[in-house]
């Protein structure tokens, strides 16, 4: 085991802000650095969730904005 697998926040604060670098990293370490590998899958994970969220909010608004105007 490497010394240097303490599963850092920054790690998955990239796999967060960069989603596909995140599942690299976890493909790359899930066997050599586990912890590591973990947080930088569940950040990118969560990019990833959190963007699907955002896009149905988002087409959830702009429908019942799109039937308020044709209802005008």
């Amino acid at each position: 085991m490497d010394n240097n697998d303490n599963g850092g926040f920054l790690w998955g604060l990239l796999g967060c802000c960069i989603p596909v670098v995140g599942l690299i990293l976890f493909l790359v370490w899930k066997d050599q650095k586990p912890k590591t590998a973990k947080a930088a899958g569940i950040g990118a994970l969560i990019s990833v969730i959190v963007s699907v969220v955002f896009y149905i909010i988002w087409f959830v608004i702009l429908g019942a904005a799109g039937i308020a105007l044709g209802s005008l």
